[in-house]
């Protein structure tokens, strides 16, 4: 079911799966640094169907179909979005304690929203989350940078957004900004208390498994779990669809298991 919402000030596209289901927990999609509902393809349902769970699917101001970007992004984008815009999303819905599913940049906001709201989030899975920025992953932002202006990057995109100038521009500026350099979450993930399962590939070209070893050292007040998946890159889900989706309904099965409370 697509629909339109506003949050954080801007109108947001949004996809709701098996809504229906009161009964079961709410999964929750943030998408990668260039993704929107459309670029997830059929994973979510896929997953949704697989774990029996609700879904919930937005893009994010600058991308899909939600408002184009009217001003450049800054360092603490990803703080804005985790702290006041989904906690908005979320109650406008009225998902509460959902399992929060997010892929790199969504991987980090889920891991921010779950360091400001604790008690709110019943667990998290994240596919190649960021917690710091390393070297591999400026130098392939700046390579993805070149490959925009000299292939057919930006057309591929515009078939995801309705603005791909605003979708590339928005993430692929502040990345390569200078003072983004020094962004670095590891401090905070000792605050989080819900359950995390960390999937990366070791063919990763935007980081390396120094990202989730640095969530299991430091998000040391809860239980992490990491599946490190060899053959496969940015996008376990696409590379490896299988390992996570049995991954990810373990993970909701022992989530089930020792809380009850998930699906309110």
């Amino acid at each position: 079911m697509h629909s339109f919402l506003v949050a954080g000030g801007h109108r947001l596209e949004t996809l709701q799966i098996h809504p229906e289901r009161s009964d079961r927990p709410w999964l929750v999609f943030l998408h990668e640094g260039l993704g929107s509902i459309a670029l997830w393809r059929d994973f979510p349902q896929v997953l949704c169907d697989a774990a029996n769970c609700r879904g919930l699917v937005y893009s994010r101001y600058g991308y899909g179909r939600s408002e184009p970007l009217a001003a450049p992004r800054t360092v603490d984008f990803m703080h804005v979005e985790a702290t006041e815009v989904l906690p908005e999303i979320l109650e406008q819905i009225g998902i509460r304690h959902p399992i929060l599913f997010g892929h790199s940049d969504g991987g980090s906001i889920a891991l921010i929203h779950a360091t400001a709201f604790p008690e709110r989030v019943a667990g998290a899975v994240l596919l190649a989350p960021h917690i710091l920025v390393e070297d591999l992953l400026i130098a392939s932002i700046a390579a993805a940078r070149e490959a925009y202006a000299s292939t057919g990057l930006r057309d591929k995109l515009a078939r995801y957004h309705d603005d791909p100038d605003s979708a590339f521009r928005g993430w692929n500026d502040i990345w390569l900004d200078p003072a983004f350099r020094s962004w670095n979450i590891e401090a905070l993930l000792a605050q989080i208390r819900c359950p995390l399962l960390a999937i990366q590939g070791g063919k990763d070209e935007y980081g390396t498994m120094r990202q989730i070893d640095g969530i299991a050292a430091n998000a040391r007040q809860t239980s992490v779990s990491l599946r490190k998946l060899a053959d496969c890159g940015h996008a376990p889900h696409r590379d490896q669809p299988q390992a996570v989706i049995e991954a990810t309904t373990g993970f909701i099965g022992q989530l089930q298991r020792h809380n009850n409370e998930i699906h309110l």
